[in-house]
């Protein structure tokens, strides 16, 4: 997934959004750059490769603006060159905008926009949403209703900021199917795709919601919906801090991961196991814990590793609590006609919580009246407000790229569903009691495993060049 930062306030935003962008970097991307308003015109620096690359060019540019926005892209429409990176703007230059997501219908857009005279520098859908807004803008439209009429001609998914020469003293920003969300600050207002990007200047955010649509100031924010009714959004606190997203003296974040793993999993447990009882409290499924276990049939729906999770929930779930259990590919859910029934429950798993195509099966699912439950890590993400009810891992956050304490997690906190779901249909207290006493031993066992770091490394040196593996 793209990086988005945005920067408003009194401050030069430059070295703001590329901090936000370099905490972003995880993610991975091809080419990054920077968009500022200068005076009567949007001054764009961009380059492939590397933030510190661009950083470097931003120094020696010395730039300097009180609003900006910044991204960081993999190419999708057109090479990772230096043109196809974001931002684009207008001919003007008066208009700057960056975007997550694919237009769908870019195609069609493009060749009209082309016909009213509109030129094209670049390969991507993006330059076709910047020249869009231009039409509306200069037909005396505000750069808000610009962006919404815009809107309402794209077919696809985007999280986009914009930034004009004309109203500099705002950012509109819009979201279908891509994450963003506000910073507040103190007379100073930031927007990013992660709140990675923001949690070294605020902790108060306002996640947007799909099909809604803001303009950022630098003292307030005003919110509404594509179809332009106002939308009062509730300020969170975010609780995930620098020193959970940075390396901590390890050399990669993975490293850091795997060694976390002991407390992620007692985290994952944490307050939940009720011993003396032999069963679980799941805060998060109280209210349709009774309709979970009475459940004909349990849909797992999820992609990559989190789909290998569904995978192991499938034998447990089955085993212990004798529910029917199926596990989907969440990107092929979406793309087929699926038989859900109203008496089927559906679980959606991810670590972010905004895996697209995820996403866009859980709302398949709760078009189809099923009941949907979310498994994700991030907190206040889209499938956690989305569902109808959900369980956190809490596995922190999550950086590397191969998923490691958050699978572990996800393992741990469907072992606890598995455990309420069959003590509420026939598992014996005994049998809880037993479960429950050594999944708390786990987390000490896999400390006495990391211990063995060194004779691990000296393993992994005698077999790296190997290039097969038979596991038996």
């Amino acid at each position: 997934m793209c990086g988005i930062v945005g920067y408003i306030g009194n401050k030069n935003c430059v070295p703001i959004i590329t901090n936000g962008l370099k905490m972003l970097e995880y993610r991975g991307y091809d080419s990054a750059g920077i968009g500022i308003i200068k005076g009567a015109n949007c001054y764009i620096q961009k380059s492939p490769g590397k933030v510190s690359i661009l950083d470097e060019a931003l120094k020696l540019s010395k730039i300097s603006s009180t609003i900006g926005i910044g991204h960081t892209r993999w190419a999708t429409h057109g090479g990772p060159t230096e043109i196809n990176a974001h931002p684009h703007f207008n001919s003007d230059k008066t208009i700057c905008l960056i975007h997550n997501g694919i237009i769908e219908n870019y195609s069609v857009l493009k060749k009209e926009l082309i016909t009213e005279g509109y030129e094209f520098v670049s390969e991507t859908d993006t330059e076709v949403l910047v020249h869009l807004i231009d039409r509306f803008f200069k037909r005396g439209n505000t750069l808000l209703r610009s962006v919404r009429k815009a809107l309402t001609e794209v077919d696809g998914a985007y999280g986009l900021c914009v930034i004009s020469a004309d109203e500099p003293d705002k950012i509109v920003v819009a979201r279908k199917g891509s994450p963003l969300v506000i910073g507040i600050g103190n007379n100073e207002n930031f927007v990013a795709s992660d709140v990675s990007a923001l949690v070294a200047h605020t902790s108060q955010v306002v996640y947007l919601d799909d099909n809604e649509i803001a303009e950022v100031y630098k003292d307030h924010f005003n919110a509404y919906s594509i179809t332009d009714e106002e939308i009062q959004k509730e300020i969170e606190e975010v609780t995930v801090t620098l020193e959970e997203i940075s390396k901590g003296g390890y050399n990669h974040f993975m490293m850091k991961e795997i060694m976390e793993q002991p407390e992620s999993i007692t985290n994952s447990m944490r307050g939940r196991i009720l011993l003396k009882e032999g069963t679980v409290k799941l805060g998060g499924l109280l209210s349709v814990q009774d309709k979970l276990a009475s459940a004909k049939r349990i849909i797992i729906c999820a992609c990559g590793t989190s789909w290998h999770a569904g995978l192991v929930a499938e034998y447990m779930i089955e085993q212990f609590a004798e529910i029917p259990v199926e596990v989907e590919y969440a990107s092929e859910f979406r793309y087929r006609n699926p038989i859900v029934q109203k008496d089927d429950a559906m679980i959606f798993i991810s670590q972010s919580g905004e895996t697209a195509d995820t996403l866009a099966a859980m709302k398949e699912a709760k078009r189809k009246g099923a009941l949907v439950l979310g498994v994700c890590n991030v907190v206040g993400s889209s499938i956690a407000r989305e569902s109808d009810a959900g369980v956190y891992i809490h596995a922190g956050p999550e950086i590397g790229v191969a998923s490691t304490k958050a699978f572990t997690s996800q393992l741990v906190v469907f072992a606890l569903i598995t455990v309420l779901l069959a003590r509420k249909r026939h598992m014996s207290e005994i049998d809880g009691k037993n479960i429950l006493t050594e999944l708390t031993k786990i987390p000490e066992k896999v400390e006495q495993i990391l211990k063995l770091n060194d004779e691990i490394e000296k393993i992994a040196e005698k077999f790296v060049d190997s290039k097969n593996f038979l596991y038996l």
